[in-house]
């Protein structure tokens, strides 16, 4: 398929998968507004709608607890077609703020590239008078769950923030998670209807011993009303994930060039003392003999030295030196030499390795862009050209996926996705 055709047709996906002031990441299967999900769609809806992107963001943020978190769902509207609904996760009804009746929504988090996505609108926009009107509304509620993520999630400033769901990571079956998910006594509840097997094949999905422990966690943060202080004491799952924090840190960064035209003088300042601190948190996250970075489990108080995708994310956050970034390049290197298409979501020699399901091999175009852009920033821009060249080639056999095998190019999950789309007209189709 041409240039031109796949441009169109991404376009079309993300006008099809509109509801109304958000995106659902693809019909039936993700019916409502997801967190990360919709900054990746704002980068897509931009190149050719700047108020529908702007717009898309808002609405996210109508979901914004009091206390700064901004869930991972907004359940905009009702759908049968997923589980768990709000009442699963124990939100109630009818809540009005300013005689406005709020959504309910999920009562976890998910990675925080929204500063990253609303600095990068910003300064692209043509309509800079909007920009800046919409950049400047959404500014605090930005810093508001930055800070969040800081005390909540890190009660001890640390400068590494923690989380208790996979959920929470957008990375749900990875790997790295197999043993601390182990912790977590499972819930074998009928009542547990899941909906996406009906939609996708199980061999590409989340197991459903998996489930089970997802499904015990929300109980749990549900039972504890999601107290931050008391999540932090009694969670079984609790890692520090190289996806959040990494974005984080990116979104820190991004953050405080907002601050700096819409924010205080104090704001520039504590932004920046974050920014630092977290900076040389990471090194202990580094493994030179890996030679790339590694999540943590927080119980045991020991790195995950399961190599996966996201150990490459600390390039987007500009955390690396210039050594480190080489080391990484090369690790990325010898994974291309074991696949045929980058990036792979776990090490393709790893004995946890699978194409086909989720989180556990394929590749996925929102991890691509963020690595590929991150070691352009390094000036490694052959392997930054050739993740992009992968991705070019998957949607071009493929079409717009949910995630890939990267080995035989096979489309995996929910078709006319949403991220896939939006990811290829901001990064691939320049």
């Amino acid at each position: 398929m041409n240039k031109m055709n796949l441009e169109k047709q991404s376009k079309e996906i993300l006008i099809k998968n509109d509801r109304g002031g958000y995106t659902v990441p693809t019909a039936r299967l993700y019916p409502f507004q997801w967190n990360w999900d919709s900054g990746f769609t704002a980068l897509g809806l931009v190149k050719f709608n700047e108020e529908r992107a702007w717009q898309e963001l808002e609405k996210l943020f109508e979901g914004q607890w009091q206390d700064g978190l901004l869930p991972h769902i907004i359940f905009h509207q009702s759908s049968p077609d997923y589980y768990p609904g709000p009442d699963l996760w124990g939100m109630p009804k009818d809540v009005y703020e300013n005689d406005r009746l709020l959504p309910q929504t999920s009562g976890i988090s998910q990675p925080p590239v929204l500063s990253t996505v609303v600095r990068m609108i910003l300064e692209e926009a043509n309509d800079k008078a909007l920009a800046v009107v919409a950049a400047q509304g959404l500014y605090p509620r930005l810093l508001a769950w930055h800070r969040w993520w800081w005390r909540a999630r890190d009660p001890e400033n640390t400068g590494l923030s923690v989380v208790y769901h996979p959920w929470e990571t957008g990375m749900d079956n990875s790997p790295a998670w197999d043993k601390a998910l182990q912790r977590v006594e499972a819930v074998n509840n009928s009542g547990h209807k899941r909906r996406d097997l009906q939609q996708v094949n199980q061999a590409q999905r989340p197991s459903q011993m998996d489930y089970n422990r997802y499904m015990a966690l929300v109980e749990l943060f549900s039972s504890l009303k999601y107290e931050p202080e008391a999540l932090y004491e009694q969670s079984t799952f609790k890692v520090i994930d190289l996806g959040v924090n990494s974005l984080l840190q990116r979104s820190n960064i991004d953050l405080l060039s907002l601050a700096q035209q819409f924010g205080s003088l104090e704001e520039q300042a504590e932004i920046e003392m974050r920014i630092n601190l977290t900076r040389q948190a990471f090194q202990r996250l580094w493994s030179p003999e890996l030679s790339i970075y590694l999540n943590w489990d927080c119980i045991t108080n020991t790195p995950i030295e399961i190599p996966v995708a996201a150990g490459f994310l600390p390039l987007f956050a500009r955390i690396p030196d210039e050594k480190q970034a080489k080391q990484m390049s090369y690790e990325l290197s010898r994974w291309s030499d074991l696949c045929r298409y980058l990036v792979p979501s776990c090490s393709p020699d790893s004995a946890d390795f699978e194409a086909k399901r989720y989180w556990r091999g394929p590749v996925w175009f929102i991890v691509n862009w963020m690595i590929g852009e991150g070691l352009e920033h390094y000036g490694q821009t052959a392997l930054s050209e050739q993740i992009r060249q992968n991705s070019k080639e998957l949607v071009e056999l493929s079409g717009f996926f949910e995630y890939y095998d990267p080995q035989d190019s096979s489309g995996l999950g929910g078709g006319e996705f949403s991220w896939t789309a939006a990811i290829f007209l901001h990064w691939l189709s320049e």
